[in-house]
């Protein structure tokens, strides 16, 4: 690869995990950033791979963070943010966990691109984001969309994936462990469409994008090759888990009740701005998947991590999830 020191911001997350496993295979010197390191471990053992402490989202700090690599990547973003407003009035009224991860880092990763000399910047944003939208993740996502494409003396690429899935993510196999508690799911916007992406695509796409210069300034949107309802998805967990489950769909008035009770536990399962970004749709509309690469359908991939295992699988399983 043309670039052989990249720093990863976000690299402890989901598709953190997978992208710096994959760059580290193909030998490339990674740095990720974190606030506790201990946390990490699973990365520190990885060759080529340096993890340290540090604020990603004070632009001297990512800028002292950056020195001496050839590449970006940001992959921070979260599901739910504080109450609260970045600013009293206008388009920018979000909670301030998304002011910080979805538009302050971003800013603070072109700040350090510019500080470092650094002209090769990855971003991760979502699907369906814009400064206009009716929720504050995907309206903090579309700003800081924003920030990193205006930024056009350095060769930015933006990636924009529907729901990703694939082992350890926090979305099918969520509704895995439910189906294993309840006998009854109830589901909230049933009918919401989503494109779900595979973990191992989304990695190839970013891994693809960084030496290809035809990928500089263009924005990705990613999904897989079928378009499904929420509780679709949720029947093909069940089914994948071999549990026999009623799943029902709420409607509107439920789904938003259910939502603003959730809202108030001491982690949140759901938000009511996790149902107003619920509430567009999070498929491509007709693009065809970047660098050549033919998406994996879900019914393929997932079964391999979800369907139920026998004694020996499962306890490599374990081992798995505990890093050993």
């Amino acid at each position: 690869m043309r670039h052989h020191r990249i720093l990863v911001i976000g690299g402890s997350g989901f598709v953190g995990r997978h992208l710096v496993a994959a760059l580290a295979a193909a030998g490339v010197e990674v740095t990720v950033p974190t606030r506790r390191r201990e946390r990490v471990k699973h990365l520190i053992v990885l060759p080529t791979v340096d993890v340290i402490e540090g604020d990603v989202a004070d632009p001297k700090s990512l800028a002292r963070l950056a020195s001496g690599h050839d590449a970006v990547i940001n992959l921070v973003g979260v599901l739910h943010s504080r109450r609260g407003r970045a600013n009293e009035r206008g388009p920018n009224d979000y909670g301030p966990d998304f002011a910080r991860a979805h538009v302050e880092i971003a800013q603070a990763a072109v700040a350090a691109c510019r500080a470092t000399g650094i002209r090769r910047l990855l971003h991760m944003s979502a699907l369906g984001a814009a400064t206009d939208a009716r929720s504050e993740y995907l309206r903090s996502k579309g700003i800081g969309e924003q920030a990193v494409l205006a930024a056009e003396d350095l060769a930015v690429t933006v990636f924009r994936p529907s729901v990703i899935f694939g082992p350890d993510d926090a979305f099918l196999n969520s509704f895995a462990k439910l189906a294993a508690l309840l006998p009854v799911l109830a589901i909230p916007c049933p009918q919401a469409r989503l494109q779900p992406v595979y973990i191992g695509d989304v990695v190839r796409a970013f891994v693809a994008a960084l030496d290809d210069p035809a990928a500089n300034g263009q924005r990705y949107d990613l999904g897989g090759p079928r378009v499904y309802t929420l509780i679709e998805l949720v029947r093909l967990v069940c089914a994948a888990t071999a549990r026999r489950r009623l799943v029902v769909g709420l409607p509107d008035w439920a789904s938003y009740l259910q939502a603003w009770l959730m809202e108030a536990l001491p982690v949140p399962l759901m938000t009511r701005d996790n149902l107003r970004s619920m509430q567009v749709p999070n498929v491509c509309e007709g693009s065809i998947f970047p660098f050549g690469i033919v998406p994996s359908a879900l019914e393929i991939a997932m079964p391999g991590w979800l369907m139920p295992a026998r004694p020996r699988a499962r306890f490599a399983q374990l081992r798995q999830r505990a890093h050993r």
